[in-house]
């Protein structure tokens, strides 16, 4: 199933690297994302702590999607990743969102985890009418095919690059198959959308790939950051290195993720970024605080 501008009421679903083809009607979904067919959000509202380029100065007009297709076990979104709280609202509404967002002085529309609701969302933007930037803010667990036919509708890419080595994704993240996954789809994202392009201080086109850095998992964002190095030629892509990681959820099985991280592998981990020359962004550790973490409370829905 490809996204679309006029979405069934039903669909039988391969939008995400899953592909399990689940049935998904306006209110049941048997997926991996357990979603139904109409779009599920537990907020909507302007949000300060993406990049600078991102958020700008009134924030971004953050929508969190409800569901996901990957199983993180770290993630801080659980409330909504995992236990899928939200609110389902139909795509008229969905649009009167973007809209509503606009008006409240959104820098953009950033779409937090969109790739279970792909099929709706042409639909959505089209019908919103609004001027700003549509972010397609994913955990990078996304198809070609997908990104291909979002393309007329996104103008920002804001994947993660959570891992290169399948153990550590299939240990973590449920899905050995992210890293294949994960850098064919930023790939077919820099290709759909081109070098980054900044205005007044604003990403409006491009490609932004985050990294996560977790406890212990120095080399792997080595790995990651070598492979943006060498796929990229400077300019084309930006690079956000992430050191907000807050322990989170039932890490019984992962005893090796219930610290943050040492500040001497953030710092290992900027130095490495900085000596490859890749352009973009890091945290500090005094990112990693729960404060940072958005309430799922139906705000703007």
């Amino acid at each position: 199933m490809a996204p679309t501008s006029a979405p069934s009421k039903a669909v039988v679903c391969s939008l995400c690297p899953r592909k399990c083809n689940a049935l998904r009607d306006e209110h049941h979904g048997q997926g991996r994302c357990r979603q139904p067919s109409l779009p599920v959000v537990a907020r909507a509202a302007l949000h300060l702590w993406e990049e600078p380029v991102i958020s700008g100065t009134h924030g971004a007009g953050t929508v969190f999607f409800s569901g996901c297709p990957l199983d993180c076990v770290f993630c801080q979104n659980d409330a909504i990743s995992h236990k899928d709280f939200g609110k389902p609202v139909t795509v008229e509404r969905l649009a009167e969102i973007f809209r509503e967002l606009e008006r409240q002085g959104a820098e953009n529309i950033d779409l937090v985890n969109p790739t279970h609701f792909a099929h709706v969302l042409p639909r959505a933007i089209e019908e919103s009418g609004v001027s700003v930037p549509f972010v397609w803010n994913s955990g990078g667990y996304d198809t070609v095919e997908t990104v291909r036919a979002l393309s007329p509708y996104i103008q920002v890419w804001l994947p993660d690059l959570k891992y290169l080595t399948p153990a550590r994704a299939a240990k973590y993240s449920g899905a050995a198959d992210y890293p294949e996954a994960a850098t064919a789809a930023i790939r077919e994202m820099v290709a759909c959308a081109g070098p980054v392009r900044i205005e007044n201080g604003l990403l409006t086109r491009g490609v932004l790939i985050r990294h996560l850095l977790l406890p212990g998992g120095l080399a792997e964002a080595k790995a990651v950051m070598d492979w943006v190095a060498e796929v990229f030629p400077p300019g084309d892509v930006l690079f956000s290195l992430m050191g907000q990681y807050t322990p989170w959820g039932d890490l019984s099985d992962h005893p090796e993720l219930t610290r943050t991280v040492r500040p001497s592998e953030l710092r290992h981990a900027v130095e490495y970024m900085e000596a490859l020359g890749l352009s973009g962004f890091t945290q500090d550790a005094a990112s990693a605080q729960s404060e940072y973490i958005p309430s799922f409370d139906l705000t703007g829905v």
